[in-house]
């Protein structure tokens, strides 16, 4: 057990970061993907589970997808991919969907596949520390599915939580979908 959310970060961040190359989440999405209209994704960057194929899939299969704007409070609005070539630069070198329907947005998804650091079998999910996706989580319809995108090794027995920390329903890796006990549920 890791003794700080700090300390978690920092152990997961620099294995990714000796990762020969970064898989990506379209072979395992493809296999588990429910009949999903709108799914709320995320633009993948450097050593993170690769989202660009997964995207251009949905997109390509007649499914909406949502992308978030980073906003300078670190909250998220979202807006619709356009496809890959359509981004636009947004805050700290992200790349993000030209029109920003809001924070509520969200909301409206269908499924949502979040980025993580590591999770825990219990559905405690670990970020970057911003606390932009717990704040977007606490807006997502009750009964959506939420899935954290890690690899294999990222899921562990336990990790530090916090109360404003949003659990996830599920594990996608590039392998597969592991559903996780969310805490609280028996």
């Amino acid at each position: 057990m890791f003794q700080t959310k700090a300390v978690a970060r920092q152990h997961f961040l620099a294995a990714r970061g000796q990762r020969p190359r970064a898989d990506g989440l379209l072979a395992s999405a493809q296999q588990v993907l429910p009949e999903v209209y709108r799914v709320a994704l995320y633009v993948s960057r450097g050593p993170e589970p690769q989202t660009g194929a997964l995207i251009d899939w949905l997109l390509a299969t007649h499914r909406e997808v949502l992308l978030p704007i980073l906003y300078a409070d670190n909250d998220l609005g979202w807006g619709v991919a356009p496809g890959a070539a359509d981004l636009v630069p947004g805050r700290l070198g992200l790349s993000e969907p030209p029109i920003d329907l809001g924070s509520d947005a969200i909301a409206t998804a269908d499924l949502v596949i979040c980025p993580a650091v590591a999770v825990a079998r219990d559905g405690v999910r670990l970020g970057r520390g911003g606390g932009s996706y717990d704040r977007a989580l606490a807006r997502v319809r009750p009964g959506t599915p939420v899935w954290a995108a890690v690899y294999d090794t990222e899921i562990v027995d336990a990790l530090p939580c916090d109360t404003h920390d949003r659990p996830v329903d599920a594990a996608l890796t590039p392998n597969r979908l592991i559903p996780l006990r969310r805490s609280g549920d028996d």
